[in-house]
C-alpha cells in the first residue's frame, strides 16, 4: 500500500520523452466507490512564468504506468494538455 503523501513525494516521468513533469500536487479520490481517480500536477508555461497564471495537468489513473521507489512512470501520448 502506498500513502498519498509517498505519492507526491515522487518525481513524475513521461515513459515517451523520459522528461520529468514534476510532482504531484493533487489527488482526486472518488468516494463513493473507494479509488484513486487521477492525479493532479503543475504544468509550467516555458514562456512568461512570472505573469502566467497557475495551470495544471490532470492525468487519469490509467495513465500511470509504473510506481517505483523514487518515480512514478506516466504515458501521455493519449493525454490532451
Amino acid at each position: 500500500m502506498v500513502k498519498a503523501s509517498e505519492l507526491r513525494d515522487k518525481d513524475v516521468i513521461d515513459i515517451n520523452t523520459g522528461e520529468k513533469l514534476g510532482n504531484i500536487i493533487d489527488i482526486e479520490v472518488n468516494l463513493e466507490e473507494g479509488r484513486v481517480e487521477g492525479i493532479v500536477l503543475p504544468k509550467e508555461s516555458k514562456f512568461f512564468r512570472i505573469f502566467s497564471k497557475d495551470v495544471e495537468l490532470y492525468l487519469s489513473w490509467d495513465s500511470i504506468k509504473k510506481i517505483g521507489t523514487d518515480v512514478i512512470l506516466v504515458d501521455l501520448k493519449d493525454v490532451k494538455t
